[in-house]
């Protein structure tokens, strides 16, 4: 079979044929290199002529407020593991469905109540990436949902963005309007750790911009639990594996047990390092006095005022006013929109620190609150 010389010159190259003789191989290697196109030198860049660079817009400001409820993947609920000390928490199923039995006699069902992954996130107007900022997680109480209770009725955003914080808010949905504390997923070692990794990832999703993703990754946690709350903050705090994020611990009438696990995690060196303030009306008094007693046992001091700036290792009990009530606890305490005076005595984070002043006016704390407590019910659904 005959070549032309094209051919037997592309099947040299493809290295299907061998050409016979070395001469014959160094004389189709110097046609081959004649056909390669030479580079061009490269031209001396010319004085006055700016150099050509990528260029990526400044990080600033927020112009506007980010808010929107999201679904992780990793989230309290669904949960189809352990409740602790008592089995599997979906122990019911009739009808093709499962559900849990509640210590109050009744069930309620994985399909309406432990199967909402949405988790509230808001940037406020006038967050900065590039300053210190904190991450203040909020747990809700029984009978709620994101957006009737924490968003609208509790204002937990709007405190968050009048508090002059370099801040954002992350808030998961616990069981979905129902009287039940469970934790959920947050019962298993670590899993804390791992919502927070992905509320990081969301945020940066919600911002728009990658680079912001380091700065959300490390930023510190204020954990904020209101009532029915505190199950799944103590097991946070506890087990949670986020040792080295929380920076602050506040409890909104939310004592109603667990209070070994938060006696330990202020005696502990993270609580050492961060602030511990819990405040209360008669409803959540006897765990709060558990409290107290827990860490006068571990001779650690502790104030009953909310001092103007909450330091390394303060921990204040705080009365409520004489009028407040447990279900408006989230928006009236102490003093109006507590989550944001508590907020604002940590300048560490504040955009302009002092702008925003302080309505709280501490007073005289009544032994007789604790002493004098009524059994509370640790379900109530607020």
């Amino acid at each position: 079979m005959k070549h032309g010389f094209g051919t037997t010159l592309l099947l040299t190259m493809l290295g299907l044929v061998a050409l016979p003789g070395m001469a014959q191989a160094a004389k189709l290697a110097a046609i081959t290199l004649q056909k390669i196109p030479r580079p061009h030198a490269a031209q001396p860049h010319l004085k006055g002529v700016p150099v050509p660079k990528e260029v990526h817009a400044k990080l600033r400001p927020l112009p506007a407020e980010l808010t929107q409820l999201m679904p992780f993947d990793i989230s309290p609920f669904p949960f189809d593991g352990v409740k602790p000390n008592e089995g599997l928490f979906l122990n019911v199923f009739a009808s093709g469905r499962r559900g849990h039995a509640t210590s109050h006699g009744g069930t309620y069902w994985e399909d309406t109540t432990y199967s909402d992954r949405r988790v509230l996130l808001s940037i406020p107007k006038g967050f900065d990436v590039r300053k210190p900022a904190v991450m203040v997680v909020f747990f809700h109480g029984n009978g709620a949902t994101l957006e009737r209770d924490v968003l609208k009725r509790q204002k937990v955003v709007l405190q968050v963005a009048q508090s002059g914080l370099n801040a954002v808010l992350v808030a998961p949905q616990f069981a979905v309007d129902a009287v039940d504390s469970s934790a959920g997923s947050f019962w298993q070692p670590g899993t804390f750790r791992q919502f927070l990794d992905e509320a990081a990832v969301r945020l940066v999703e919600l911002y728009g911009d990658e680079r912001t993703r380091k700065p959300f990754a490390k930023m510190p946690v204020v954990l904020v639990a209101y009532s029915g709350g505190y199950l799944p903050a103590a097991w946070s705090l506890s087990s949670g594996g986020a040792d080295d994020r929380i920076h602050g611990v506040v409890l909104l009438d939310a004592i109603y047990g667990e209070a070994p696990k938060f006696a330990e995690w202020v005696a502990s060196k993270p609580g050492r390092t961060g602030f511990f303030v819990s405040t209360y009306t008669g409803s959540s008094a006897n765990g709060n006095r558990d409290l107290q007693n827990l860490l006068a046992q571990r001779q650690i001091s502790l104030t009953h005022a909310l001092p103007p700036k909450l330091s390394k290792g303060t921990v204040a009990f705080v009365p409520a006013l004489p009028n407040a009530v447990h279900g408006d606890f989230v928006t009236h305490a102490f003093a109006d929109n507590p989550i944001k005076e508590v907020l604002l005595r940590l300048p560490e984070f504040a955009h302009v620190p002092g702008k925003v002043k302080s309505t709280y006016k501490p007073i005289i704390v009544q032994q007789q609150v604790l002493q004098d407590a009524v059994p509370a019910d640790p379900n109530q659904p607020q």
